[in-house]
């Protein structure tokens, strides 16, 4: 996601006019909406477990280096067995449809999501759309979703969620022609949410759930009425520029106690550079890593859980089994995993990476500043951080920025209590800006 910050650095242009490009092959009537369940089926699982049988043993890693070189080959074969012996798929199943799951035909996509409504029916409902990035899920959001649902005696309003898997991504369609980018994503997740009658609601984003939030927000301040995001970046020039000024005199633009999320400009470059691989292969060839992963789950395992170990806490290369075992439990990871494997969609993720960083929208979208209510969620270990002065280049209207002392990249699956805390207090500050100042 760094470099799209970098990328999407903008000179003030206008915003682009986005049609509602056909991207999907399917001819049925737009705004269809159909039940939906996850469905692990037997001829998939026992071709998994085939495949996991199967697998090519990997050259052992050096001792004493753990996940410095990548994902340690003999910790893989422990997550190969668990996945394999010890990973309930039906129980998984029925756990995995706990939530209400729909799908809805837009722009010639049919966009799975979940859909919980509030507790209390009675207080007037607020509409919270939640979207993940890769290799994140709607997974990510299962542990949160109660707290958020749950009736508050504190507020007048209750909340109901939306959590779509991004086009390209778990149950959605993918794109049938090429082009559909993060910001073009935004557009399709917006005429989505106008086909189900929202005509106001609130967004929050991680990773690509940033960036794709971010353009929803920038794009349609009359709808979106508020955006909390765990990621919050902004891609200015002059956010760049202070960023620059701070390398000299870091006072001037950050706080002295989180100056050092932000310097030595070089350490944290150096930094971003050595765990970020990932990205420029998949931003330049998707089906080849698509390829690979699809056809070998263990492969696939081993990257998907060396970025998910690298994006929880920066020391975790040099931790016993990546670090993952301290913040997740087996279960979880390779639920989340699923969503990628049964419905092949290995490479249509990655694809997303490739459209976005060739489109012109996006940089755009992403330099244009928005007045819409915005509220940070800042940890750690978080890919990068931005502090308020620089953020504010981009949301003229920064409510609140909450810093973290422990967390990284997906809080949501790490700490869900503390991250849903943080966006019902976001929630309600915009409820009420919106009472006051709202369309």
């Amino acid at each position: 996601m760094w470099w799209l910050v970098l990328l999407a650095v903008g000179v003030g242009a206008d915003l682009p006019t986005l049609d509602n490009t056909k991207w999907g092959c399917d001819d049925g009537p737009e705004g269809e909406i159909t039940p939906f369940k996850i469905t692990f089926d037997d001829e998939m699982i026992a071709d998994l477990r085939m495949r996991l049988s199967n697998h090519r043993r990997p050259v052992p890693t050096f001792e004493g280096v753990n996940h410095r070189y990548g994902f340690n080959s003999y910790d893989l074969e422990r997550w190969i067995q668990y996945w394999r012996e010890e990973y309930d798929f039906k129980k998984r199943e029925e756990a995995l449809n706990k939530y209400p799951q729909y799908k809805v035909r837009v722009q010639g996509l049919n966009i799975h999501f979940i859909k919980v409504e509030p507790v209390n029916k009675t207080k007037r409902k607020v509409t919270l759309l939640l979207l993940h990035g890769w290799p994140g899920s709607i997974r990510e959001f299962y542990d949160v979703i109660p707290g958020l649902v749950a009736d508050h005696d504190s507020r007048d309003f209750a909340i109901e969620v939306i959590i779509p898997s991004l086009p390209g991504f778990g149950f959605s369609d993918a794109a049938c022609i090429p082009g559909l980018g993060g910001v073009e994503m935004a557009v399709v997740l917006r005429n989505a949410m106008k086909i189900l009658g929202y005509e106001k609601y609130i967004v929050q984003g991680g990773d690509w759930g940033s960036y794709i939030g971010s353009a929803m927000t920038t794009m349609y301040p009359k709808e979106v009425i508020g955006f909390h995001t765990n990621l919050p970046t902004a891609s200015t020039s002059k956010a760049f520029m202070l960023m620059a000024v701070g390398h000299y005199f870091p006072d001037l633009v950050v706080d002295s106690s989180l100056s050092n999320r932000i310097y030595p400009l070089l350490n944290k470059t150096l930094w971003l550079l050595q765990e970020t691989a990932y990205f420029h292969f998949m931003a330049t060839k998707p089906e080849t890593i698509g390829i690979a992963m699809t056809d070998s789950p263990a492969g696939f395992m081993s990257f998907f859980l060396q970025c998910i170990s690298g994006g929880t806490r920066k020391v975790n290369p040099r931790e016993p089994e990546g670090g993952l075992l301290k913040y997740y439990t087996r279960e979880q990871l390779i639920d989340n995993l699923m969503m990628y494997w049964t419905d092949n969609k290995i490479t249509t993720s990655s694809r997303l990476y490739y459209e976005t960083i060739r489109s012109k929208n996006g940089s755009q979208v992403m330099s244009y500043p928005t007045d819409v209510p915005t509220w940070a969620l800042q940890a750690p270990d978080e890919i990068i951080y931005m502090s308020p002065i620089m953020l504010a280049t981009k949301y003229k209207n920064l409510r609140h920025a909450t810093v973290l002392e422990n967390g990284g990249h997906f809080l949501a699956l790490e700490r869900p209590a503390e991250f849903g805390a943080d966006v019902l207090r976001a929630v309600t500050e915009f409820v009420r800006w919106d009472d006051l100042y709202g369309y």
